[in-house]
């Protein structure tokens, strides 16, 4: 049922995601002329690799800087950050292509945040459980603590996410993440 409640959600969203396509793509090619997507190599359910769609926020062939955990460096003063980047960061607009994700099949709307594919050897066994459900745009995690935790926490989130699984804690998910994003609360890590 979860499945089909998110494909209808994305399919409804899908006019407004295009609109939002092309307001950002201009705005893109204004601010520093590259792709308006940057398609991640990401875990997916059961383990395997898809490519996650993202507006792009960084500059062209930006270099893969890593915390030590392994997570994404995320600072306010990247200078790998466009400018209209740091506006998609803030809002997480850069998010909002992955309601094509959602589309295909790879995500849901709600579930554990998609690891970088190196992270699928790293996962202990009591970690893996995360792989047995769709990953999300948005999940426990986000909705608790956006970007200001390190890998470990964030994974112990999602086992927490999946293991309390129903619809009224999606709800809350949905309703906390929208709280967290309009406060531009945990945008940055570092």
């Amino acid at each position: 049922m979860k499945r089909v409640i998110d494909f209808i959600i994305a399919l409804c969203a899908f006019p407004f995601v295009l609109l939002l396509c092309i307001v950002v793509w201009i705005a893109i090619k204004c601010d520093d002329g590259g792709p308006l997507f940057h398609m991640a190599s990401r875990i997916g359910k059961n383990g395997r690799i898809f490519k996650m769609f993202k507006f792009r926020s960084m500059i062209v062939n930006a270099p893969d800087l890593r915390m030590e955990d392994g997570s994404t460096y995320n600072a306010a003063d990247d200078p790998r950050v466009t400018k209209v980047g740091k506006f998609l960061r803030k809002t997480s607009l850069d998010e909002i292509p992955q309601l094509l994700n959602v589309l295909i099949g790879d995500m849901a709307l709600i579930g554990p945040r998609p690891d970088s594919a190196f992270y699928l050897e790293h996962y202990t066994p009591e970690e893996r459980v995360i792989l047995t459900v769709r990953p999300g745009i948005t999940g426990w995690n986000q909705a608790i603590n956006r970007n200001s935790v390190g890998t470990k926490e964030k994974l112990q989130a999602d086992i927490y996410y999946v293991k309390h699984l129903n619809f009224f804690f999606d709800i809350k998910v949905l309703w906390l993440t929208f709280k967290t994003v309009l406060s531009h609360k945990d945008v940055y890590r570092a």
